[in-house]
């Protein structure tokens, strides 16, 4: 029985860092992309500003980088989900993801 909540538990810290992996490829992912569009296209945000996007912005970006690293994000994403469907995790374990 205590191998068996060291497992879960391990399989929770795994989340976490997957999480916290994807999180930062996200910010990484935006900043090269608006660092570079908006360089080339003459983009000025005014403090208080609001930029808004689908995630799939970051399949279309010129920059090659940019793609490959949501490629790399959303296989992230994928081996979450199938962590959590494959292990019988209760909802308050999982409120990091939220």
């Amino acid at each position: 029985m205590k191998s068996k909540k060291k497992y879960k538990k391990e399989l929770l810290k795994s989340l976490k860092n997957l999480e916290a992996a994807e999180s930062a490829t996200l910010k990484v992912m935006t900043n090269l992309m608006l660092l570079k569009e908006m360089k080339d296209n003459n983009i000025k945000f005014k403090k208080g500003d609001v930029f808004s996007f689908e995630d799939d912005i970051f399949d279309y970006s010129e920059d090659k980088n940019v793609r490959i690293l949501a490629k790399l994000r959303k296989k992230t994403m994928n081996v979450m989900q199938k962590l959590v469907e494959n292990n019988s995790f209760k909802d308050k374990e999982l409120k990091f993801l939220a």
